[in-house]
C-alpha cells in the first residue's frame, strides 16, 4: 500500500509536468521553447557538433602545424576540423550560432547542409546568414514562428525603416526605402495583401514622410487613411493628374539639387548622380511614398481617349520609378497580376521595382511575374503557400535572396485609428494640395450630455 502511495506521489507531479509541457508546445510554443526546447537543443548541439559537421561534410583536414602539435603533446587521433564556434546566443524563438569557417569553406557549403543540420539538432528550421567574409551565422528556430506572429521587441528605427512582417528565421522583415526604393506586391483575393499594406501604412504614418494614395476602386481601400494622406486619387482621371503633379514635384526637387551643387540646367535629370540626402537638413524635402492599390486599374482602357491617358500614366509611373529615388520619392505598387498582358510599358515598369512581395497566387504564371527574375525556388515557394495561412508571402529582391514572411493581423479600424492619431504629421506640399482628401469631422456622440446637475433628494 505504501508503494502505491509513493508511486502516486511521484507519478502525479510528473504527469502534470508532462501534460503542461504538451499543452504549452501547442498553445504557447515560445514558452515551451524557453523552458524545454532551448536547453535540450543546446545540449544536443554541444554533444554532437563535431560529429554532425563531419557527417555533413563541413570539416577540413587540419593544418600541418596543428598535426605536429597534437602528435607532440597528445596521442589522440588526428580528426578533421569543423568550423569554429565563435558565439552561441539563445533567443525567444531559437538559437543563434556564429561560426568561423575553416580554410577552403564557403557559406554555400553550410547552406547546402542546412536541412541536414535541422534534422540532426531537432529544430524547426535552420537558416544561414553571412556576417562577413569567413563568418556565418546559423539561425535556428525552435517552432514555426509564422503560425502565430509576434514581432520582436527590438525593432530598427528610422524615417525610412518600417518593420512590416516577421521572417521565417525569427527576425523582422523591414522595408528599407534607402536600400530598396520601390516594391511590387502581388497576391490573389483574401491572401493577406491588404493586411500587408495596412501594416506598411500604419508604420509609415508614424514617420516623417508624405503618403500619396492611388485607389481606383473608388477609394474603398485607402479612404479610411485619408487623415494621414497628402493626396488621394480614386479614379483614373484623378490618378493621371496626380501622377503629373508628382513628376512636377520630382522636377522641382532636381532643380533644388542643381541650385545647391551649382549644376547647369542643361544637365538632364538622368545624369545627376547625387540625391536629396546630400542636401542640408533645412533644405531637404520630405520623402514621399506613393501607394498604388490596384495597378491593373491604371492599365485598363475602353476607348481611344482612355488609351492615351493610360499611356501617359504609365510613362509618368516609369519616370517616377527610374528617377524618384534620388528625389526622395518611392513607390509601392500592388496588384493581383502584373505582366506584359496589361499593356505597353508594364514590363518596363516592373523592371524598376526592385523589391518583390508575392502572396498566395492562383497559378504559377502569376508567381513567375513577380519572382521569376529573382529565383526559381522562390516561384515554387509562392505556389506552395497554404490557403489557411493568410498573410504569408515570399519576399525577395534583385540580389536573388528571398524568404517567407507573414504580417501580423491588423484590422482596417486599427490602421485608420493610427492615421487619425498621426494626422498632425501631414506635411505641407503645395504641389499636391489640390489632391488632399476631404476628412469629415469626427461624429458627435449619439447620447447628448445633460447640462442639469442632479441633486440628491432626502426625506
Amino acid at each position: 500500500m505504501s508503494g502505491a502511495l509513493v508511486l502516486a506521489e511521484v507519478a502525479g507531479p510528473l504527469a502534470a509536468v508532462a501534460g503542461g509541457a504538451a499543452f504549452a508546445r501547442v498553445k504557447a510554443p515560445a514558452v515551451y521553447w524557453s523552458a524545454v526546447g532551448l536547453p535540450v537543443t543546446a545540449a544536443r548541439f554541444a554533444a554532437t557538433y563535431a560529429s554532425t559537421m563531419d557527417a555533413c561534410g563541413l570539416t577540413v583536414t587540419p593544418s600541418r602545424l596543428r598535426v605536429l602539435m597534437l602528435r607532440a603533446t597528445t596521442r589522440r587521433e588526428i580528426r578533421p576540423v569543423p568550423p569554429k564556434v565563435r558565439r552561441l546566443r539563445p533567443t525567444t524563438t531559437g538559437l543563434r550560432i556564429r561560426l568561423r569557417l575553416a580554410p577552403g569553406q564557403e557559406p554555400a557549403d553550410v547552406t547546402a547542409s542546412a536541412e541536414r543540420l535541422r534534422h540532426a539538432w531537432g529544430v524547426h528550421t535552420v537558416h544561414v546568414a553571412v556576417i562577413k567574409p569567413g563568418v556565418v551565422e546559423l539561425r535556428l528556430t525552435g517552432f514555426n514562428v509564422l503560425r502565430r506572429v509576434r514581432m520582436p521587441r527590438h525593432l530598427p528605427t528610422g524615417d525610412l525603416l518600417v518593420p512590416v512582417a516577421m521572417r521565417e528565421d525569427g527576425t523582422a522583415y523591414v522595408r528599407d526605402y534607402r536600400a530598396i526604393p520601390h516594391c511590387l506586391t502581388l497576391g490573389a483575393t483574401l491572401t493577406g495583401k491588404s493586411v500587408y499594406m495596412r501594416n506598411l501604412i500604419a508604420g509609415l504614418a508614424r514617420r516623417r514622410v508624405a503618403l500619396v494614395g492611388i485607389d481606383c476602386k473608388r477609394g474603398v481601400e485607402q479612404a479610411p487613411f485619408a487623415p494621414r494622406l497628402s493626396a488621394l486619387a480614386t479614379d483614373p482621371e484623378m490618378a493621371s493628374a496626380l501622377l503629373d503633379a508628382l513628376v512636377e514635384e520630382m522636377e522641382e526637387r532636381y532643380e533644388l539639387i542643381r541650385q545647391h551643387q551649382g549644376i547647369s540646367r542643361a544637365v538632364p535629370d538622368e545624369e545627376i548622380t547625387s540625391d536629396v540626402w546630400g542636401l542640408p537638413a533645412k533644405l531637404r524635402p520630405i520623402p514621399i511614398v506613393l501607394l498604388v492599390d490596384e495597378v491593373a486599374e491604371l492599365f485598363l482602357v475602353a476607348t481611344r481617349k482612355d488609351e492615351e491617358r493610360r499611356d501617359r500614366m504609365v510613362t509618368q509611373l516609369i519616370r517616377l520609378a527610374q528617377l524618384g529615388r534620388a528625389a526622395g520619392m518611392f513607390a509601392e505598387i500592388c496588384g493581383q497580376r502584373f505582366g506584359s498582358e496589361l499593356g505597353k510599358g508594364a514590363t518596363m515598369l516592373r523592371a524598376q521595382l526592385t523589391g518583390r512581395v508575392v502572396h498566395r497566387v492562383n497559378d504559377k504564371y502569376s508567381a513567375e511575374m513577380g519572382l521569376a527574375d529573382i529565383s526559381p525556388e522562390a516561384v515554387l515557394a509562392a505556389t506552395q503557400i497554404a490557403p489557411d495561412m493568410p498573410g504569408v508571402a515570399v519576399a525577395g529582391d534583385s540580389s536573388g535572396g528571398w524568404t517567407h514572411i507573414r504580417t501580423p493581423n491588423l484590422s482596417l479600424a486599427e490602421a485608420a485609428a493610427v492615421c487619425r492619431q498621426t494626422a498632425h504629421l501631414v506635411p505641407d506640399l503645395p504641389t499636391l494640395s489640390r489632391f488632399r482628401p476631404h476628412v469629415p469631422p469626427a461624429a458627435a456622440s449619439s447620447e447628448p450630455t445633460s447640462l442639469v446637475k442632479p441633486h440628491v433628494v432626502t426625506e
